[in-house]
């Protein structure tokens, strides 16, 4: 999609959605670090003055944006069945947080949640209540599903290999393999990671089903 012409981004009047949305863009585009009122009111196309009288600093752009992301997500159903809802709304999360992988370390960060991050935390709560899972059982299973999801988003977020086909990243790597000092390294590499159709993805459903047949004992152990 073209870029909006200066001219054109002018023209647009100046919202706190637009500052929002722009913020977004400029955080896709050069990551957290790059997001300063200076760039965001370049994306925009107005002066940095412009920007606040929408949001008074940095801090309401982060709580803003990080509002964005959670109302990104699909939100599970408290419909009784957890399982399938709470599956969903981890592959969700994932995908999400692969478009935006600055926000990985920002979603538990805010002191001043907006209205689509609470939703978003009652939603998940609610479906695991609604499954029969107890408050305490319930907290327990959120912190290990956020741990699982936000901590694969992060790894797969840093793969060398994300930019570079896997075995252009381990072509280095078996020169040193070479040595028989790391006989396991050369084994995962040569007889999986080199694998036809090798794709680092698929781990992701892989631990999830394991977290959730965990916590699926858990509950059936509690009752």
């Amino acid at each position: 999609m073209p870029r909006t012409s200066r001219t054109a981004l002018e023209r647009t009047p100046l919202t706190r959605e637009r500052v929002l949305t722009g913020a977004v863009a400029v955080a896709d585009a050069t990551g957290i670090a790059g997001l300063t009122i200076r760039s965001l009111a370049q994306e925009l196309g107005v002066k940095p003055m412009s920007v606040y009288h929408h949001v008074a600093n940095k801090e309401q752009i982060l709580d803003g944006i990080v509002d964005i992301v959670f109302g990104e997500i699909e939100l599970p159903a408290a419909t009784g069945d957890w399982r399938p809802e709470i599956s969903r709304r981890a592959h969700s999360a994932r995908v999400v947080l692969k478009r935006h992988p600055w926000a990985i370390g920002l979603l538990e960060t805010r002191t001043s949640p907006g209205h689509a991050t609470l939703r978003h935390h009652n939603a998940v709560l609610g479906a695991l209540r609604a499954g029969g899972f107890s408050v305490e059982l319930t907290a327990h299973a959120y912190a290990l599903l956020d741990s699982y999801v936000y901590g694969f988003a992060l790894q797969e977020a840093t793969l060398p290999f994300n930019d570079q086909s896997v075995e252009d990243v381990a072509a280095p790597m078996m020169e040193a393999f070479e040595s028989g000092d790391f006989p396991h390294l050369l084994e995962l590499v040569t007889e999986h990671a080199l694998k036809p159709g090798y794709d680092f993805a698929d781990e992701f459903e892989f631990g999830l089903e394991l977290v959730l047949d965990g916590l699926e004992e858990r509950l059936r152990a509690a009752g």
